[in-house]
């Protein structure tokens, strides 16, 4: 008999396809008995953080005729066994933002806003709930908000079902306005009676009618509906709250359980899997979205790669980071306005790995002038994705995927040599005699060695850890996996570096301590015969926990003295 194997919902949104093809689904529908706690809920998260799917999810839920499905969707899921009332209760009206597309005047933004509702409306009335609205017609030449006012005109003449309204990334379109900096166009889109305020208006007005019966809203800024607030101050900014943080994005259970099911599904080696789950946890963990809460995965990035890991049978891809996070990096010179702001918010992450913030201002409201105050930049940058809440009063990188992306950046900003031929002979000569001696002599000659003497100044330990994780990665992540600041129970391990299973080099380990002095300090570290015997400590501290996990590695240890521009 051959096992089940589920498949992997990688760029799947369609919640009824990955039920009825069989995907791997962890299950979040507990928390729509949360979501209908509020009257018209605004969550907010990051792109790639599966809004799309939880939209999905909602409307098979409700939508009224699904009923004879509903064991079939949600049986073996908590809200199948644990059914709100309000299942399968509503005309379901899902409208995504997303595809609007962007123009540089109101006059042609509203005609693309129009071309993407226009035919939702009449898909919605003549196809989905044709037979409710046997006789309904649109007045001619009508706006988005005028068609909605019709369908909500004719739901409460006619006594129909209520409106379940969802609509996804709603502040898609304007978000690219704010980030080109057409403030103009965007103050246009958001004030008086142009067709964004008013769309929502007539929203408003429909509760107000009792034709709609529910709302969810998804989106990544605050800023657009802050915006629109007079005109719908009937949403509830809910992305904070603590019984949703983990409404999207895959808590330590949840990811494990999904490791888990999928090692035994496809028949992989159980011993591979804490080396498998060491890997994601270096590269895909780390968002905490509020100062007390559990760090969280980014659902569609970890999916990313085990979709990835069994297209492989069962090896790590060679890519570990999906090519659609790299896109997001564009947000920071907008952000920034420019990039001299650019490279002081840069040096920020890479020099220190953290910055400050101010958590009064952590909060699910803000408006765009304040999005672009350097002040908050950690706050802006959260949102996006791209920081994450280290504790009560700093923001910091979540995981090693977004080191990677800052430090590339970082490097193409302050115009580093990229070019293979300067950094190639270092790794080839690695791959020979798998010295740490070569690979961070040569790090240091071909890579630190273009910084004029004063910039060692301000050269510190966090910097070389991320430069050298980024160079390393960027050559030798096919055979090797990278880890900073790893914790143990001795200490957190500053750098390492682990064959891959499958490649030649599985089994091989390389742990590192670097110890950062100032050039006036060179004279004495150029003594040493040897290193100093709480750092070799140190270092075999390491060691031994590591030998607990995986006592079949073959571990070399290093203390590294790096002494300014000596």
């Amino acid at each position: 008999m051959t096992m089940r194997r589920q498949k992997i919902p990688y760029a799947v949104a369609h919640y009824g396809e990955i039920v009825r093809e069989d995907y791997y689904y962890v299950d979040k529908t507990r928390y729509i008995e949360e979501i209908e706690k509020y009257k018209v809920p605004v969550f907010l998260r990051p792109r790639r953080f599966g809004k799309s799917l939880f939209c999905s999810t909602l409307e098979h839920y409700y939508d009224l005729r699904k009923k004879d499905q509903f064991a079939e969707l949600f049986g073996d899921k908590y809200i199948g066994k644990h059914p709100t009332g309000r299942q399968n209760s509503y005309m379901v009206l899902s409208l995504n933002f997303s595809i609007v597309r962007i123009a540089d005047n109101l006059k042609d933004l509203e005609k693309h806003f129009s071309n993407v509702m226009s035919p939702a409306f009449w898909g919605f009335t003549g196809t989905t709930y044709k037979e409710y609205f046997p006789d309904f017609q649109f007045t001619d030449r009508l706006s988005p908000g005028d068609m909605l006012a019709n369908i909500i005109d004719y739901i409460k003449l006619n006594n129909l079902p209520q409106l379940y309204l969802i609509i996804d990334e709603y502040d898609n379109f304007t978000n690219q306005l704010i980030t080109t900096h057409n403030d103009p166009l965007y103050s246009e889109v958001t004030s008086g009676d142009n067709f964004l305020r008013t769309f929502f208006k007539v929203i408003k007005a429909g509760f107000g009618d009792n034709a709609i019966g529910g709302c969810f809203i998804t989106g990544v800024l605050p800023i657009t509906m802050d915006d629109l607030t007079s005109g719908f101050n009937i949403a509830q900014m809910v992305t904070l709250q603590p019984n949703l943080i983990e409404m999207l994005g895959f808590n330590y259970t949840e990811a494990r359980e999904y490791l888990d099911v999928i090692f035994e599904q496809y028949g992989y080696a159980p011993e591979l899997l804490p080396e498998i789950w060491r890997i994601i946890i270096s590269n895909y963990d780390g968002y905490r979205l509020l100062p007390d809460a559990e760090p969280i995965f980014n659902s569609t990035i970890l999916t990313y790669f085990i979709k990835n890991f069994t297209i492989n049978d069962g090896t790590v891809p060679d890519e570990l980071i999906d090519e659609n996070v790299r896109t997001d990096v564009n947000w920071i010179k907008r952000l920034t306005l420019g990039t001299e702001n650019a490279k002081e918010m840069l040096d920020t992450m890479v020099f220190d790995g953290k910055m400050e913030y101010n958590r009064t201002d952590l909060k699910s409201r803000f408006n765009r002038f304040q999005f672009f105050q350097k002040d908050f930049y950690p706050i802006s940058l959260y949102y996006l994705g791209m920081t994450t809440i280290q504790d009560e009063f700093y923001m910091t990188l979540p995981n090693n995927t977004l080191r990677n992306i800052f430090v590339d950046y970082y490097n193409t900003l302050n115009a580093l040599e990229r070019r293979a031929d300067r950094y190639v002979p270092i790794f080839v000569q690695y791959l020979k005699d798998r010295s740490m001696e070569t690979l961070f002599g040569g790090y240091y000659q071909a890579y630190l060695g273009q910084f004029a003497a004063q910039s060692f100044d301000k050269i510190n330990e966090n910097f070389i850890r991320n430069t050298f994780y980024e160079l390393c990665v960027r050559y030798l992540s096919y055979i090797y996996t990278f880890s900073i600041e790893q914790n143990y129970p001795s200490g957190r391990c500053d750098w390492e570096m682990t064959g891959i299973p499958g490649t030649a080099y599985h089994g091989d380990k390389q742990i590192v301590e670097f110890k950062y002095h100032p050039s006036k300090d060179a004279p004495k570290i150029k003594k040493l015969t040897a290193p100093a015997p709480e750092d070799v400590e140190q270092v075999n501290g390491y060691a031994r926990d590591i030998l607990i996990d995986f006592p079949y590695l073959k571990i070399h240890k290093y203390v590294i003295y790096v002494m300014g521009n000596k």
